[in-house]
């Protein structure tokens, strides 16, 4: 398996998909990246030459912040919003949705699982 910024992208894949395991590099970006160092997306990541993936990892060296350093990005931004006490920031720190979204239902991935509550009993039932 070939080594790009630190991951190592399957070799049976069409190098267009491949480079997606890459954090912080979709399908548009990874053609973008095989467009500017003239590879064919539809070619194998196994059957590429050493001189293809050179280009390709200076291409995203030089262009792109991917991996740990993105990565430390998104998560001194999300820091930022918690020190400062915004709206995000407080949502951020609650756990809750951030983008508006409702809470009463759904909004499961954010809350976590269903923490049930007990119901008050009836009169009737407790005599």
């Amino acid at each position: 398996m070939p080594r790009v910024s630190g991951v190592d992208i399957p070799n049976d894949k069409k190098i267009h998909i491949s480079l997606t395991y890459i954090y912080g590099i979709g399908p548009a970006t990874a053609r973008k990246i095989l467009k500017a160092t003239r590879v064919d997306p539809e070619v194998r990541t196994k059957d590429l030459s050493e001189d293809e993936l050179k280009r390709i990892a200076t291409e995203i060296e030089q262009k792109y912040t991917v991996e740990g350093s993105l990565r430390r990005l998104v998560q001194s931004n999300v820091q930022r919003l918690k020190d400062i006490g915004c709206w995000r920031g407080l949502r951020h720190r609650r756990g809750l949705p951030v983008r508006g979204q409702r809470t009463k239902t759904n909004a499961r991935t954010r809350k976590g699982k269903a923490k049930t509550v007990a119901t008050k009993k009836s009169i009737k039932a407790m005599r």
